[in-house]
């Protein structure tokens, strides 16, 4: 692992000034240009002292992550981009505090080795392990407020800003929040490693968890995918495969850098290089709503040395997707820049097609993957904001049809799962219909796969690789 620098850095220096207490280096002079850009989708902290006592908190904090796991995922991305590996992130809409226990990370954690497995033997291809988790404590918002019975209150943007309870004092933002957004990613991160490197993934025991998936009847449509990968552990065991050199894993950690206040303050300076790298996280992405060439998040993910994703919604240009590429990654960099389309089940097979075209006509080639959860938000006639499982499927599968038909590498799926049996999409095995979807709806912004039906997509979309 390698150190960072841990330097404090004042709060809300002057646009394009170099923190004090930070070495006057070419990497630290542009780090807080941002700030005079515009900046949407931030709080409006009540109180300027109170977050700037929070901000230079965090920038003495030691690192999440370390420069040496961001540039080894960098080279996984790079991989995936020319076809030679998968990339699965997956994780919680909103992680909160509340339910950052132990239990509750295995679950999730185990959802994506489940899952994993299945499409590493579709793709016949190592499949990069990426948990939206340990930082994913913010969401943006459609609306600042939020309104009940002639109430009007702050919108709950997230528990690293304020609380969900509809109240004054839980909705008013408070920065300490964003120092416990850091606790609670750093005992997450610990958790993910322990169970990644203890034993927990080993792939012997996360194969027997997929079968006793496949073994119920409503889900024995499957079962010949989960022989051959039977057959394939056999085949492994009679060669004498080194199953202890499978007991471990890497998974990478990654969220949407949504909080500049956040992201600015977990920003170092690598000690090998010299080069900022943000580290709150291995891999950051830029919103639908926060792409803004001329804006303050793009300015400040362009200058750190992480991989960074950018999601591209349905009315996404070519002209729009070259300029977020010639921005945010001007040497053609491999694995630096990942495309997270997500077009919805309806639009995707005539939306995504000009965009990869125009792209790999300007010699780019970044990572390609599919986010098929926003695109395919409804309310039920229930009141519910749900998702339709087959429409999930299915802009999966418009997806991998549009890069076989062009010549170009599906490199990955963008999941929003929960390890746990709620109810908020719709359809799958269980055929939850609107009717339950009260029985278990925790989620607290964006309705989840939950873990049957995250296993059902993998098995799908294993299938889907296995003609790519």
């Amino acid at each position: 692992m390698t150190a960072v620098s841990t330097a404090p850095a004042a709060a809300r220096p002057a646009a394009g000034a170099v923190p004090p207490g930070t070495a006057s280096t070419p990497a630290d002079a542009g780090l807080d240009a941002y700030r005079s850009l515009p900046r949407v989708q931030q709080p409006s902290w009540p109180d300027g002292a109170a977050l700037e006592a929070a901000t230079a908190q965090l920038s003495a904090l030691p690192p999440l992550v370390f420069a040496g796991e961001v540039d080894r995922l960098r080279d996984r991305l790079a991989e995936a981009a020319q076809g030679k590996a998968f990339l699965l992130q997956g994780g919680d809409c909103a992680e909160t505090f509340a339910d950052a226990t132990a239990d509750a990370i295995r679950r999730r954690v185990k959802t994506v080795l489940q899952m994993a497995v299945v499409l590493t033997y579709g793709a016949s291809l190592p499949v990069v392990k990426m948990g939206r988790m340990a930082g994913q404590f913010a969401k943006p918002r459609s609306s600042d407020d939020e309104t009940r019975e002639g109430v009007t209150l702050p919108a709950y943007r997230g528990d690293a800003v304020n609380g969900f309870a509809f109240t004054p004092e839980a909705r008013t933002p408070d920065p300490q929040r964003l120092v416990q957004a850091y606790h609670t990613a750093a005992s997450t991160l610990n958790l993910i490693r322990a169970f990644t490197t203890g034993g927990f993934a080993d792939l012997r025991q996360v194969h027997e968890w997929n079968r006793g998936f496949v073994g119920s009847t409503a889900t024995s449509r499957y079962g010949e995918l989960a022989g051959e990968i039977d057959r394939a552990m056999a085949f492994m065991a009679a060669c004498g495969a080194d199953f202890d050199a499978l007991r471990a894993t890497e998974m990478f950690a990654s969220h949407e850098a949504l909080l500049l206040d956040y992201e600015r303050a977990l920003t170092r300076i690598d000690s090998r290089t010299q080069l900022p790298y943000d580290v709150s996280a291995h891999f950051l992405w830029i919103g639908e709503r926060t792409r803004q060439l001329d804006g303050a998040h793009v300015d400040l993910l362009a200058r750190v040395r992480n991989p960074i994703g950018v999601k591209l919604g349905p009315t996404t240009t070519p002209e729009q997707a070259l300029a977020l590429a010639d921005r945010l990654d001007p040497e053609g960099e491999p694995g630096r820049l990942t495309f997270v389309t997500r077009m919805g089940a309806g639009t995707i097979r005539d939306a995504l097609p000009p965009l990869v075209e125009a792209v790999r006509a300007a010699g780019r080639t970044p990572l390609w993957i599919c986010d098929p959860m926003h695109g395919n938000t409804f309310t039920s006639p229930s009141g519910y904001k749900t998702r339709r499982f087959d429409e999930v499927v299915d802009e999966v599968r418009g997806f991998f049809e549009v890069h076989r038909g062009l010549g170009t590498v599906p490199g990955g799926l963008h999941i929003e799962l929960t390890g746990d049996d709620v109810t908020e999409v719709l359809g799958g095995v269980e055929d939850i219909d609107d009717a339950a979807l009260a029985t278990r709806y925790e989620t607290l912004c964006d309705p989840r796969l939950n873990h049957q039906q995250s296993l059902e997509l993998a098995f799908l979309a294993a299938d889907m690789l296995r003609g790519r």
